[in-house]
């Protein structure tokens, strides 16, 4: 196989939008960068077999797992919901284990997690994947390292995307690592995404990831927080807001949102301010004083500590085009 030889092992009840999210944008970059080296990207199966994915329609594969030789650049695996079932073969992980031994790049995409880590892969390792899995691959395999909230995390030559995707974020990656931003820039733009969130970005948006659903204290609570930035946010203020004791309060938060509400509302800060450095030009003080941070310089540490990556940078990365230049 040529030096950009990429295989992406699928199996039944594989997530078809895991396999897009990979094979579109890599065959977009070839078609847009006129690569010299193009990547080559094969569907691979165990037997060559159809794949029955999960939504329901099946996927011929291009070639067949055992009858690739090796080396390939990069291994990726899909996840879907057959992973369990994919994970207890043991021919389809031995092969696994053998490609890897030679590839540049090992990665996996959602769920995928669960079969490198059969394969003895992630051990010892930090590995992320579906938020929703992310307890099962712990309990599972708990001599992986997992991290449910980012949308990928490379250690060394491995790779874990976190859910579905979040594969594109981590192919376009690969794609700036193999060929620069141009190129990746390009890619994103065509597939009119995100010119590419960084790893470290959470999975859930505070705004849609979380309602503290089930107890009317902590919703009002959540509520009163996502909609006063600019205002006294400390634990107790809220707590009087909502009529509690500073004490309650702080338990009914770890035990609905499983932290106190502290970092809660630190957490939430920093996503307003994401929201609006990617949606406005106002300067970076102005953001600081509309999300209730005391300075320009509270925000980015708040937001880099967070996001792993200041509020300047994810504005350059995440801007809208039409947006005027921010003030200075």
């Amino acid at each position: 196989m040529a030096d950009r030889a990429t295989a992406v092992l699928a199996y039944d009840g594989a997530e078809l939008l895991d396999i897009a999210c990979i094979t579109t944008p890599l065959s977009l970059a070839n078609l847009i960068g006129r690569l010299p080296d193009p990547y080559r990207v094969q569907v691979l199966s165990l037997h060559g077999s159809p794949i029955r994915c999960q939504t329901g329609l099946t996927l011929q594969a291009d070639g067949t797992l055992e009858h690739v030789l090796g080396p390939v650049d990069t291994l990726f695996v899909a996840g879907g919901l057959g992973h369990h079932r994919a994970a207890e073969v043991e021919p389809l992980l031995r092969h696994v284990r053998r490609l890897a031994a030679t590839s540049r790049r090992v990665a996996s995409v959602c769920t995928g997690a669960s079969v490198l880590a059969a394969a003895g892969l992630l051990d010892g390792r930090r590995a992320t994947t579906h938020w929703n899995f992310a307890a099962d691959l712990a309990r599972r395999y708990p001599q992986v390292e997992v991290d449910p909230n980012p949308i990928y995390i490379r250690d060394g030559r491995i790779a874990t995307a976190a859910g579905v995707t979040s594969a594109l974020d981590l192919t376009l990656s690969f794609i700036e690592e193999d060929h620069g931003v141009p190129l990746a820039r390009q890619v994103a733009r065509n597939l009119v995404t995100y010119l590419q969130r960084p790893g470290s970005q959470a999975q859930m948006s505070l705004f849609t990831g979380v309602s503290g659903e089930g107890n009317d204290v902590v919703q009002a609570a959540i509520g009163f927080i996502t909609t006063h930035w600019d205002e006294d946010l400390s634990t107790a203020a809220v707590a009087d807001h909502v009529g509690v004791s500073p004490r309650h309060l702080t338990r009914l938060f770890n035990t609905h949102l499983g932290q106190p509400p502290a970092r809660f509302v630190r957490q939430a800060r920093n996503d307003a301010a994401a929201r609006l450095m990617e949606s406005s030009a106002l300067p970076v003080s102005e953001v600081a004083r509309r999300c209730g941070f005391a300075s320009a310089e509270a925000l980015r540490q708040s937001f880099a500590s967070q996001y792993a990556i200041s509020p300047t940078e994810y504005r350059a990365r995440f801007t809208s085009a039409s947006l005027p230049a921010p003030a200075s």
